[in-house]
């Protein structure tokens, strides 16, 4: 297992600006023996350019947060001797597969920056300027101009992440799903007997074994799973109840969703969440899910299991204790499982 500790940041505001081309050069020759040397004035570099890339090993916009103005180096000026000057360093900016970039004011949406290893050219650097030699002709031998260079571009963006994780876990509050997180993953989140522990969601990165290691193009060793413990959902979340509207939206991101239900809890909770998922998204009812029962240790009988099986008889459920790791093997294996397959 490994961990992924992260500062929750799903949106933020950044200011890019690609780089200026070079101004052209105004030279001569001035070499012995040539009293009236030609025109030698190299062209300018070009700007540098703005270039979102995807990795897979960035999950949330934190580390974007901090820095709001990113900038491209400028090109280099051209120089004498037909010496074309240096282009401008590129500004790379690294991006979690799933984020969307938008114009800041019109909302308008530029990219969405979905694929594995993507990059996408968001602003190119401005063109370097010609220098004097190339102004040259029959009649005009000696210019004594050259061009400038094309200045850069300057560009506000809103960025959303759009998918955070593989698997959400949902639950009432108090459900144990920071526990699982916790025990699956190594990550710490806040964990207490209270509701709401969870304010923001927390993520963690849960290594399959090399022999689980899904056959498709496109995945990289180590096989990892990335698992979001998503704020508890209570009766009328979809209305703003509780901390409403803002992470259920992280919940329809997520690939698949684990349903995390306390085996001792006396209530309809799988109802519950199914109601509000149903009236925030019906395509969520849809999406891949499996069931997690836990506190298993207090189920000695097997009775709160039965219970939940026969409430859902045709969705698989894996029963679990934090307490005593009993389950966790099985369920590591069958989250790998299905979100390979969702």
């Amino acid at each position: 297992m490994a961990r992924v500790g992260a500062r929750f940041v799903d949106r933020t505001v950044i200011t890019v600006s690609s780089g200026s081309g070079g101004n052209g050069a105004v030279s001569f020759r001035r070499e012995k023996y040539v009293p009236r040397g030609g025109p030698d004035g190299g062209d300018g570099g070009r700007g540098g350019d703005v270039v979102f890339t995807v990795r897979l090993n960035v999950h949330t916009l934190a580390h974007l947060a901090g820095r709001h103005h990113y900038r491209a180096e400028d090109g280099a000026p051209g120089r004498r001797r037909r010496q074309h000057g240096a282009a401008g360093k590129a500004v790379r900016i690294a991006v979690p597969p799933g984020t969307l970039v938008r114009e800041a004011d019109s909302g308008e949406v530029l990219h969405d920056l979905a694929g594995r290893d993507e990059e996408w050219l968001c602003l190119p650097g401005g063109a370097g300027g010609a220098g004097n030699v190339r102004f040259a002709n029959s009649v005009r031998r000696a210019p004594r101009f050259a061009k400038p260079g094309r200045p850069g571009r300057v560009l506000q963006l809103r960025l959303e992440l759009r998918s955070i994780a593989d698997v959400g876990f949902v639950g009432l509050p108090n459900a144990g799903k920071s526990t699982l997180l916790a025990a699956l993953t190594n990550a710490r989140p806040k964990i207490a007997a209270y509701p709401f522990t969870t304010i923001v969601p927390g993520l963690g990165t849960m290594r399959m074994n090399d022999s689980a290691r899904p056959a498709a193009a496109g995945w990289h060793a180590p096989w990892e799973v990335v698992l979001a413990d998503i704020p508890g959902i209570v009766a009328g979340a979809s209305g703003g109840t509780g901390l409403g509207l803002q992470f259920l939206d992280h919940i329809a991101r997520a690939r698949m969703l684990a349903y995390v239900i306390d085996l001792t809890d006396d209530g309809d909770a799988l109802a519950t969440l199914e109601a509000e998922l149903r009236a925030y998204d019906t395509s969520l009812i849809d999406r891949p899910r499996l069931l997690v029962g836990t506190k298993r240790d207090l189920d000695t009988d097997g009775r709160l299991r039965r219970r939940l099986r026969m409430r859902c008889p045709g969705d698989e459920m894996v029963a679990v204790s934090a307490h005593d790791g009993s389950g966790l093997p099985d369920l590591r294996s069958a989250l790998g499982r299905l979100a390979r397959a969702a």
